[in-house]
């Protein structure tokens, strides 16, 4: 994204403000890493193929980044060039988690037996819930770190202050996922949660994600109305597309491969570093739960009911040490930054 807009600069906290759709969004995003690869095998799919539903992660964040970014960069909307962006992100953040919560309950509802241990149905609308999920954190977290950029008026300090407090909301909103996942009584809260077609865990992840839902709805819509945005003109995209030697009419991924070949060493370097290290760190975060609760703990999904509860107890401690991980994270967030000019 291009971060060029040259702005007055603001007071500290309406970066604090924006930084802090993070942790909404990361608040959703744990909720997916503890509960999701066990609760998609109690839908009926086969443990091996939970990987694949994953899949669109990796790669709506290949493909939907980038074009946000470079329709954000040229947005002329009367309310800013990130807002719309934002707003639009968390809305659809907010129906994708409605879908794979309550996706056993309109799967039962549209035919689904409950003796059938696959819900056909259920799966159906829990893998679209969960990819419009993903392309809707894309879309909602790269406009959220361009529009800190644009904030920190090409400041470096104000940049790194930016991203520590960036990066800290991040960790505060794995604490919250991670803890809200760790806790067995919270369908207690809302008791219409728990259903014919909806069991306790479901129930309890269901609560969940409509905490999520209003969580990050409050704090984005917070943010896009306390924190203003100065919006750029027609003419003003188009003379930032002529100062990089663009035509209107280029396409975008020809201008993707443009920048890739301009690449000096140390960032491919810094980049297969990127590459190798979310390449150890996914699948321990895929399967950490649903290891601690089957092997560690010695549960069954769909086993009797001693090895079902097995099971969510397992799942629940390894999200209770994700929790505690991510508090690790929140302190090295912010004291990164300082420790870093020494």
């Amino acid at each position: 994204m291009e971060t060029g807009q040259t702005v007055t600069p603001l007071p500290l906290w309406n970066i604090v403000v924006i930084a802090a759709i993070a942790a909404g969004i990361q608040f959703g995003w744990a909720l997916q890493l503890s509960l999701l690869t066990p609760y998609v095998q109690t839908l009926g799919v086969p443990h091996v193929w939970a990987a694949f539903i994953w899949l669109c992660g990796p790669i709506s964040g290949l493909v939907v980044q980038p074009i946000v970014g470079y329709s954000s960069d040229r947005c002329t909307s009367r309310i800013g060039r990130r807002r719309p962006f934002i707003a639009a992100g968390a809305c659809f953040v907010a129906v994708a988690v409605f879908m794979i919560g309550f996706a056993k309950d309109i799967g039962h509802r549209s035919g689904d037996s409950l003796q059938n241990p696959t819900k056909p149905r259920a799966v159906a609308i829990f893998v679209t819930g969960f990819w419009i999920l993903d392309v809707a954190n894309n879309m909602l977290q790269g406009p959220c770190r361009a529009f800190l950029a644009d904030l920190s008026s090409n400041d470096h300090k104000r940049m790194r202050i930016a991203n520590a407090w960036f990066s800290f909301f991040m960790a505060v909103g794995n604490v919250l996922g991670y803890a809200a996942g760790s806790f067995s009584g919270l369908h207690k809260l809302l008791p219409f949660t728990q259903t014919t077609a909806c069991d306790v865990y479901c129930a309890n992840l269901k609560t969940c994600f409509i905490i999520d839902i209003v969580f990050l709805l409050s704090i984005t819509i917070t943010a896009i109305t306390t924190v203003k945005e100065t919006p750029i003109t027609r003419k003003e995209a188009g003379d930032e597309e002529d100062n990089e030697g663009r035509s209107s009419g280029r396409a975008f991924f020809a201008e993707l491969v443009m920048a890739f070949k301009t690449l000096k060493k140390p960032m491919w370097i810094l980049l297969l570093v990127t590459c190798l290290n979310w390449m150890a760190w996914f699948p321990f975060l895929l399967y950490d739960t649903d290891w601690m609760g089957a092997e560690v703990y010695g549960g069954k999904v769909k086993g009797s009911a001693s090895q079902q509860k097995l099971y969510d107890e397992g799942v629940r401690a390894g999200a209770l040490g994700l929790m505690i991980n991510s508090i690790v994270l929140a302190f090295v967030s912010l004291g990164l930054e300082p420790v870093s000019r020494l």
